[in-house]
Formats: structure tokens, C-alpha cells, sequence
């Protein structure tokens, strides 16, 4: 379904374009991903309206069977958690560590939004199955209008990016385009 409004209390949340994600392999490169994020960062930032730059720093808590015989690391290797310079990230902008799959348990997200009124979330990010799922799952529960820009994420496989774009996503929000999202902008 193409985005039918943008709302004026929108912000675009950006879920962990850092160096360490952007170097795994994934479905589709990460360079558009990263440029279509940051056009829209340029954009929100232009209107006045609220960027919020999400990056993890570690492993949520709990086993899971993907976890077996892997060691979990103690930590992420240094700049690993650093964001992506392309999202020129100002000091406007809402910054939010996080160490779960989502960006609003265990973090101060949803006050920070709150506190600026905003009703309505735009999301990028990479993984489409997993952080994006997962704050996208949250911004609905928390009442939020959902706005998913497809061509800006994805995921460490096809099959689990397209699964989320045709079955998930339009049960959470608006799925739509960059040049959507920016047309909305003007």
C-alpha cells in the first residue's frame, strides 16, 4: 500500500545503519540502503522534524536455538556500533543505543518521541526481519502510525526481507517507497 499521508508530528527512525551491520553480507547492498536513509535524514532534518539514529551494542539477553555453539561475544569490536558517516548525524537528532532486537525496550525511545509529539514512525534500517520488525512491532503496540520504506532496508536474507515486506509489514503500518516518502516531504 503506498503511503496515503505524512503526517506533521512524523519521525524518521533509523535502526543500526552502523559499521559493523553495514559490513555483513545482506540480500540487497547496503549502499542504497545507507543513501536512501540519509536522504531521508536530510529531508526530515530540513522540515524540522525529529531523526532518530538508532545503533546496538551488544547481544540481547536469552539463548536461542540460532545461538548454539556460538560463543557470544563479550563485547562488539571497536567501531563496530559507530554510525555510518553518510547519515551525518547533528546534535537535533535523537540518539538511541540499544541492546535488544527492537529500539524501544530498554530504551528511552517512546519518551523521546513522546515529548515531541510525534504520532507517526518512518523506519529504515537493516535487518528488515529483525530490528525493523522488532521496533516496527513496538511503534504499533505503543500506538503509532507505521511507515516502512522498503527500498530503504533489508536483511541478511531474501526470503526473510520479502516475507516481512508482503505478509508483516502491511499488518503494522504503510509500506512505501524513498521517493514516496520525499514527494510526502514537499
Amino acid at each position: 500500500m503506498p503511503l496515503t499521508t505524512l503526517e506533521p508530528t512524523a519521525a524518521l527512525v533509523v535502526i543500526d545503519l552502523q559499521q559493523g551491520i553495514v559490513a555483513l553480507p545482506t540480500a540487497h547492498p547496503t549502499g542504497p540502503v545507507v543513501e536512501r536513509s540519509a536522504a531521508l535524514a536530510r529531508a526530515f532534518r530540513a522540515r524540522g522534524l525529529p531523526v532518530v539514529l538508532v545503533n546496538v551494542t551488544g547481544r540481547a539477553p536469552g539463548r536461542t536455538d540460532a545461538q548454539q555453539g556460538a560463543a557470544a561475544p563479550a563485547a562488539f569490536p571497536d567501531g563496530c556500533a559507530d554510525l555510518v558517516e553518510e547519515l551525518a548525524a547533528t546534535e537535533d537528532d535523537v540518539l538511541v543505543t540499544k541492546e535488544r532486537v527492537g529500539a524501544f525496550i530498554g530504551t528511552a525511545l517512546h519518551a523521546e518521541l513522546t515529548r515531541r509529539g510525534v504520532t507517526q514512525v518512518v523506519l529504515t534500517g537493516i535487518a528488515t526481519g529483525s530490528g525493523v520488525e522488532a521496533t516496527a512491532r513496538s511503534a504499533y503496540d505503543h500506538g503509532y502510525d507505521v511507515v516502512l520504506v522498503t527500498d530503504a532496508m533489508t536483511d541478511r536474507s531474501a526470503e526473510v526481507h520479502d516475507h516481512c515486506v508482503r505478509t508483516v509489514f502491511p499488518r503494522l503500518g504503510e509500506t512505501t517507497t524513498t521517493t514516496e516518502v520525499l514527494a510526502a516531504l514537499d
